[in-house]
């Protein structure tokens, strides 16, 4: 009975206090806000095409959510592919630094979408045919669509000969075309060498067909030898003496 009643008075006596050392707050840091991170992508953007010749629009900037840094200065750097042009879907590197020490490097998807006017055939085309001024005009097109280099004034297009066949309405690539040869394979031309003191001519045969300013090949129908000549005229060829 005692030992019950002692054990009662320890339990009603109050339990000591362990004290546990405070925690410490935690360390003060840096908010990015997403719209701020949207606004750093913008920017690249708008530089990278600023020299564009089109109307150019965003139409995704891959970020979701605000970004927590450690307390500093902090900095950015925004990396493109070496290739990319400035218009299309492209995966960029956002690097973030705090005091010139990397933090961050995401990647961020972008889209854009770059409007110009483009050379485009009136009708469809065939492959030898001389283009007319009535047979293109200019039209709106998305570059992100577009593969190659595009004829971007009708002037680049008007008076060359198509090297394969172009459906109506569709871009004119300025590899599909080529100037008017004006010397054609098989036919006689007058061979010219001269310098200042002497002039030499000589009737020979085109190997090769080829505009003015082009180089073919020509052979000399005394000597029977082949030559390189530059064409001059639709019958005369030089060569260098």
């Amino acid at each position: 009975m005692k030992a019950l009643l002692v054990l009662f008075m320890l339990l009603a006596l109050p339990l000591p206090v362990r004290a546990f050392p405070p925690v410490p707050p935690p360390p003060a840091g840096t908010v990015v806000s997403e719209a701020e991170l949207r606004r750093v992508i913008g920017d690249f953007l708008a530089q990278k095409d600023q020299h564009l010749n089109a109307e150019v629009t965003v139409k995704k900037i891959g970020i979701s959510g605000d970004l927590k840094l450690p307390a500093g200065k902090v900095s950015y750097e925004v990396v493109a592919p070496e290739s990319w042009e400035g218009w299309g879907n492209v995966s960029l590197a956002l690097i973030v630094r705090v005091d010139d020490q990397v933090k961050r490097n995401q990647t961020v998807l972008v889209e854009v979408e770059a409007l110009a006017e483009i050379v485009v055939a009136t009708r469809p085309l065939e492959r030898g045919e001389v283009i007319g001024e009535s047979d293109v005009a200019l039209a709106r097109r998305d570059l992100a669509h577009l593969q190659g280099r595009y004829c971007r004034k009708t002037a680049e297009a008007v008076g060359l000969m198509l090297k394969s066949s172009v459906r109506g309405n569709s871009p004119l690539r300025a590899d599909y075309l080529e100037r008017v040869p004006i010397v054609k394979s098989g036919q006689l031309v007058t061979i010219v060498a001269e310098n200042d003191v002497v002039r030499i001519t000589a009737t020979g045969r085109a190997k090769g067909s080829g505009a003015l300013g082009d180089t073919i090949s020509v052979q000399n129908l005394a000597s029977q030898k082949e030559l390189a000549a530059r064409v001059v005229d639709a019958t005369t060829v030089r060569v260098d003496f």
